[in-house]
Order: structure tokens, then sequence, then C-alpha cells
């Protein structure tokens, strides 16, 4: 998948358009700690690794900003424990 993803920090979240369906990753900040809420990426362009490119650039923009991650959604919290080169930003 190479569609854009951006951070919307106002809002809290990261967000992309495929095929014109929006897709996000939000989260909450509390001091130095992101906790990522929800992953959504519907079903429509569902199986494009959509939801993995939302993960990695948030937890890339965590490390940037020396955040530690709560990945308290399952999706989140799944891919963390398969990449475990980002084990080190887990709370």
């Amino acid at each position: 998948m190479s569609a854009e993803i951006n951070h919307n920090s106002r809002a809290h979240r990261f967000e992309t358009k495929v095929d014109g369906v929006p897709c996000v990753l939000d989260y909450t900040l509390d001091g130095d700690v992101m906790t990522i809420t929800h992953t959504i990426v519907p079903s429509a362009v569902g199986g494009r690794g959509i939801a993995s490119n939302l993960v990695r650039t948030a937890l890339d923009t965590a490390r940037v900003e020396h955040w530690k991650v709560d990945p308290a959604c399952s999706y989140s919290e799944i891919w963390m424990t398969r990449h475990p080169e980002y084990q080190d930003l887990h709370v």
C-alpha cells in the first residue's frame, strides 16, 4: 500500500484515504504516552496492509517524539507483538 498517511496531531489521528475510503488510527496522548485506541479500516479496502501501515507510521512518530506506546486497540497490540523492533516503545 502506498497511500500517503497524514498525522493530524490536533485530532490525535493518523489518516489516509484509499479508493476514496477514509482509514484512521486514533490515539490519546497523556504526557509522553500515546495510547492507540482504534485502528479502523473499512472492509471495502481491507486486506491491503493499510492498518499495518497506520500502526507503523504511528509508532515511528512515537519514536521521533520520544513517546511510549500503550497499544490499547487489539490490532495494534498484536502488531507490536509481531514486530519486536518496536518493543522498546511499549509501556
